[in-house]
């Protein structure tokens, strides 16, 4: 079948209505210039025009513009085609003479067709962003008298590709400069490990995990890291990305799997936004309270193939809170237990009945006369050495308590009379060690031991123990006071 012919008319139509901008442009005048560079021994079409900028001016002058259709009009705002030539200068301007220069050595290397992507001006001066397509027409390559140029506007394109650029330099600049730990993270694996279990008939989970620990280690080992931060990089001490993937089974350990199982069970659950506060560790090994908030990214709840993971670090507040709490449970200056703690822990020992309970009161002895002929100084060092004896000398669920200047108590769970015994015996050999480093004053107590039955309130052991240390405390001091008398 032989395809219908199209009347010139038709053609002329199809150029005029042709919705991208179109160009017939006479350039055998350009053609001539560059012959007759040519015979003057111009070779490197480049270098010269860059020699004397002022020689693509003249090749641009060189050209003819014959025809252009309705779109290029609209394009550049003019009014017919004699308007647009009239007014060339504004539309070829500026840094569209770059692009030109490299148009032109395409046509000096022989090229009949070419692209560039350029900068041409409306007549009212706004800047278009083209693609300008060239072809010398077929009969006319020796003479370059009929070139067709298409211009496809690709300024609203590149507009939003430019926006589009800084929208995710911004979110790139955001995420690498925020001041808390970011990680995107691939959980696709770990998604894929609880669905198998779901497929074995597995429905109580948290019993699983108990039963199977090592399914925790194993989701860990799958979490596939993407990116991290410069605050990542900081927080657990990595000099850049690689070297922290490369050691990531330094962060993601220890104390870390009993959070990570707990975010485990709200992932079984169908939670995929969940805050909780975890322990991780940076790269020498020092532990590192964070605050998490972890997200499943939009678009990715059917394969969790990326998660956003925030951590900031609380390390210090939970120092400070350990340390608030270290001093409302412990006297400041032995660090041993406090009375508020003593007293709290006899009400636990009673509502547990963990009979049998021994008591042992101790007075350091002496510790007056120290403060009155050494000074509060050395008293000071006396009540510390004391409390290193008895911290020392426990072991939890024990406890060692000042409870009063000089008065200290110890509480002995599942002890019975002859474990108390045991214990103070041991008690006096730390204590003449202790001496042996420290020759004066000496560290002495006083005590008394007691222990408390079933059926017996804690209350009467600790007045028993109390008053058997007291005797021992009168025993002490009459015999020192006779020591003194024979001397």
């Amino acid at each position: 079948m032989i395809a219908p012919t199209l009347h010139p008319g038709e053609l002329a139509n199809m150029f005029e209505l042709a919705p991208v901008s179109l160009w017939v442009e006479d350039l055998s005048a350009l053609h001539q210039l560059f012959t007759q560079w040519r015979a003057e021994g111009v070779s490197d079409l480049r270098a010269w025009l860059h020699e004397q900028p002022a020689r693509v001016a003249e090749c641009s002058a060189r050209i003819k513009v014959l025809q252009v259709n309705r779109r290029t009009l609209d394009l550049f705002e003019a009014r017919d085609l004699a308007h647009l030539v009239v007014n060339l200068g504004r539309v070829f301007r500026d840094d569209m003479h770059s692009h030109h220069l490299e148009e032109l050595v395409q046509l000096w290397q022989g090229a009949t067709r070419y692209s560039s992507q350029t900068v041409n001006y409306t007549l009212s001066g706004r800047r278009l962003d083209i693609l300008l397509n060239a072809h010398v027409l077929p009969g006319h390559e020796q003479s370059w008298s009929r070139v067709l140029f298409s211009i496809e506007d690709l300024t609203d394109r590149l507009r939003a590709e430019h926006k589009l650029h800084a929208s995710e330099q911004y979110a790139r600049g955001l995420f690498e400069h925020s001041p808390v730990s970011l990680w995107v993270e691939d959980f696709s694996a770990v998604r894929g490990l609880l669905s198998m279990l779901r497929e074995q008939g597995i429905t109580d989970f948290p019993t699983f995990l108990r039963v199977h620990p090592e399914f925790i280690d194993r989701c860990m080992q799958e979490i596939h890291v993407l990116d991290v931060n410069h605050q990542t990089l900081s927080m657990v001490g990595a000099s850049d990305k690689p070297h922290l993937l490369r050691n990531l089974q330094l962060v993601f350990r220890d104390d870390m799997r009993v959070h990570f199982a707990d975010q485990l069970i709200d992932l079984w659950n169908g939670k995929l936004t969940q805050q909780r506060e975890v322990i991780n560790y940076s790269l020498n090994g020092q532990p590192i309270n964070a605050h998490m908030q972890f997200a499943v990214m939009p678009g990715h709840e059917h394969d969790w193939a990326q998660v956003l993971v925030s951590l900031t670090d609380i390390t210090a507040r939970k120092k400070a809170e350990a340390y608030l709490e270290f001093l409302g449970n412990h006297d400041v200056l032995t660090s041993l237990r406090n009375r508020t703690f003593y007293v709290d822990e006899i009400n636990r020992l009673e509502r547990k009945e963990a009979w049998p309970v021994s008591v042992i009161m101790l007075d350091l002895n002496g510790l007056k006369s120290v403060n009155d002929e050494l000074g509060h100084a050395a008293g000071d060092s006396l009540l510390r050495r004391a409390g290193e004896v008895l911290t020392k000398l426990v072991d939890k669920p024990q406890v060692a308590a000042r409870v009063g200047g000089d008065e200290f108590v110890l509480l002995l769970p599942d002890a019975d009379a002859s474990a108390a015994k045991t214990l103070s015996q041991r008690l006096h050999e730390l204590v003449d060690l202790n001496n042996q480093f420290h020759q004066s004053p000496r560290l002495s107590f006083s005590l008394g031991i007691a222990t408390c039955m079933p059926g017996e309130r804690l209350e009467a052991a600790i007045h028993r123990a109390d008053q058997q240390m007291y005797t021992e405390k009168r025993a002490y001091y009459l015999k020192s006071d006779i020591d003194r008398r024979h001397d």
